[in-house]
């Protein structure tokens, strides 16, 4: 019914062109009127995508000026009319007219409007294909040049021309397309199979497994919760009749423990009788022995006080005594070997004075020679031992050198025996003095078994019996200890009754 065109290639302003015959219509103009752009309008619209048919590069270009001059879209849109529903498109039988819009911005994105609304290309396709009309068809658009080649076409090639105007090869070509499409579909379903065998079946079949291990669970944890419940009541019942038997237990045990404190009390009067008998006995026998006791008391505390203090003393004296009669044992060893160097000290005063007697012999010698040395001054003597001649001098020099040597002899061996006389002093008194430590430490011990003995006797002319002291000490407190007993007998039963 009507083409509307707005920026495109020559139009600039927005331009309608009505009035389409259904059959027939021709375009009539003067050269450069823009014929040519009302057909590339069209072809345009009904999405030719060959552009070397509308003369253009792309379809930038198609904008009026290529967007130098203020215009950056081209639209176009062509109204049909659809009153005959029987061969309406598929889908747009309830519309009387359908607009189809295309529209190319600069810079932008090409898109279809189907009355008014966005639509994909593919649908644009599918609507016009739907009726016919493929703009892409290699004889759908015969151009001027192409006329005779038209005319001269063979049987065959008339046939196909017959075959895309009649849309039976479209119909070809979307069965090929779906053939491609199954084949490719094919393969996927293949490949979903494939997966649904190897990955889904068995997963699934592990969720049944799963699911039936859980509704086994659910219906056996629901038998078990029951169970619980019946466990529940019967514990219940069975906690009543304990808490009725444990009453009758109760009052069985007020009655045991009022028995039992009655008996404690029994126990409490008897031992406080013991009690009175214990003082009873002790005043009686305090009456009858009087003041005795406690003289006899006050002087066996003393005599336990002196027998504390004289066997301490008794044990020091007997500690001492062992440490001086061991020194007296390491003395009296060291005696024989004292005496023996006593000994050899005199023996060697006798050496030392009989080497003096010597020495002052030989000094009266040595004198003698030197006085005949003086007799004879002029000339030769006679050597007493080999006869050999010696000169005067000779002779006194060594007589001379005996003297002093016997001289020093002597007072070294006068020395000496100074000496070893000191020694055999100073043994002799260590030998005295360990002698009377010994006899001082024997006497010491002696005293101190004395004194022991004397302190026994006096404890034993004392006359304390102390067996029936300790045997009245007993009672006493196997009496207060049964006290006691009963006592904590009686808090326990308070306890447990509580």
């Amino acid at each position: 019914e009507e083409v509307i065109i707005d920026g495109f290639k020559s139009y600039a302003r927005r331009t309608a062109v009505p009035g389409f015959d259904p059959q027939f219509n021709a375009i009539t103009g003067l050269n450069g009127s823009g014929k040519s752009n009302i057909l590339d309008a069209i072809c345009f619209v009904l999405g030719i995508t060959n552009l070397t048919q509308v003369r253009a590069g792309n379809l930038q270009e198609l904008v009026y000026k290529h967007g130098q001059a203020g215009v950056s879209k081209a639209s176009v849109s062509i109204t049909f009319n659809n009153d005959d529903k029987a061969n309406s498109p598929v889908g747009y039988e309830h519309c009387d007219t359908i607009t189809v819009t295309r529209q190319v911005v600069i810079g932008g994105r090409n898109k279809y409007l189907i009355n008014g609304h966005v639509a994909q290309p593919s649908r644009v396709q599918n609507l016009f294909h739907s009726v016919q009309l493929n703009v892409n068809n290699p004889h759908f658009l015969i151009m001027q040049g192409r006329i005779t080649k038209v005319l001269n076409m063979k049987p065959a090639e008339i046939l196909g021309m017959l075959e895309e105007a009649a849309g039976t090869r479209m119909y070809e070509n979307k069965k090929e397309g779906a053939l491609k499409t199954l084949s490719k579909k094919e393969a996927k379903v293949a490949e979903i199979d494939k997966v649904l065998e190897e990955e889904i079946l068995p997963a699934l079949e592990k969720l049944r497994n799963e699911r039936a291990a859980y509704m086994q669970w659910s219906s056996q944890n629901a038998e078990l919760e029951r169970l619980r419940r019946f466990c529940a009541a019967y514990q219940f019942v069975q906690a009543e009749e304990a808490a009725e038997n444990c009453t009758e237990e109760i009052e069985a045990n007020a009655q045991k423990l009022e028995s039992q404190r009655r008996e404690a009390e029994d126990y409490a009067g008897i031992a406080a009788d013991k009690d009175e008998d214990v003082e009873r006995l002790a005043e009686e026998r305090a009456s009858q022995m009087g003041g005795d006791i406690k003289k006899l008391a006050d002087k066996e505390a003393t005599l336990s006080k002196d027998l504390v203090k004289l066997t301490t003393a008794w044990t020091n004296k007997k500690d001492t005594a062992k440490a001086e009669h061991k020194s007296a044992e390491a003395a009296a060893q060291d005696v024989p070997a004292a005496e023996a160097a006593i000994d050899e000290a005199k023996q060697a005063v006798v050496d030392a004075e009989a080497r003096s007697d010597e020495a002052a012999q030989e000094a009266l010698r040595a004198q003698h020679a030197a006085e005949a040395v003086d007799a004879e001054r002029t000339g030769m003597v006679a050597d007493g031992a080999g006869g050999k001649q010696r000169t005067l001098a000779e002779a006194l020099a060594e007589a001379k050198a005996a003297a002093k040597s016997g001289e020093s002899e002597a007072k070294q061996l006068e020395t000496k025996a100074k000496h070893l006389e000191k020694e055999v002093a100073s043994k002799t008194k260590a030998i005295e003095k360990m002698n009377a430590s010994a006899d001082k430490a024997s006497k010491e011990r002696e005293a101190v078994d004395a004194a022991i003995e004397e302190a026994k006797a006096k404890l034993e002319s004392i006359g304390y019996d102390a067996e029936a002291a300790d045997k009245l000490a007993a009672e006493t407190d196997a009496n207060k200890a049964a006290v006691r007993e009963l006592s904590m007998r009686c808090s326990k039963l308070k306890a447990e009754t509580s």
